[in-house]
């Protein structure tokens, strides 16, 4: 099975800078949605820290696809992750990225010339609209097979019966 991360801008209007977090996050937030995503973390041995802002993505999706055409996209995925989701950072920052690159054995600086020069802009926002086309609503949604989605962040047993379904349909 292969795994491939794809953009999505689930707030496509997000300033450069960032934003304050919408007050339905901070509503989902107060019923119990963090507690849930840290327990989830937490049973895999694993850290959660949720953000404290809206982060803008777009630089950050351009650089996984450099990263990507180097043969390290699923690595440098994975740091950015953790640098977010364990270690509260702000992925709109090139320091954080370069971090991230390094980490992953690639070279910070040419990522960013490549995706301040704007090679990977067209591909990621190519991408997007592919997953707005295809029905993404959320993040993160699992496509499998181009045919199956699941959506949000869900425990393995989830997966394992999707899987087991997708395998005893008969086309």
């Amino acid at each position: 099975m292969n795994l491939e991360w794809r953009p999505f801008y689930l707030y496509f209007d997000t300033p450069p800078e960032g934003r304050e977090l919408s007050e339905h996050i901070k509503r989902a937030r107060a019923n119990g949605s963090e507690e849930r995503l840290a327990s989830i973390a937490r049973s895999y041995g694993m850290e959660f820290k949720s953000t404290e802002r809206i982060y803008n993505t777009r630089v950050a999706h351009e650089a996984t696809e450099y990263a990507r055409e180097q043969g390290k996209g699923n690595e440098f995925h994975k740091i950015v992750f953790r640098k977010v989701y364990a270690e509260g950072q702000d992925i709109s920052q090139w320091d954080v990225l370069r971090r991230a690159a390094q980490e992953a054995g690639l070279d910070g600086d040419a990522m960013q010339r490549d995706v301040e020069g704007g090679k990977f802009t067209e591909s990621v926002n190519q991408q997007v609209q592919r997953a707005y086309q295809i029905g993404v609503t959320g993040v993160p949604t699992y496509v499998i097979n181009d045919r199956y989605a699941v959506v949000g962040a869900q425990p393995y047993d989830v997966f394992k019966k999707t899987l087991e379904q997708i395998a005893n349909k008969k086309d």
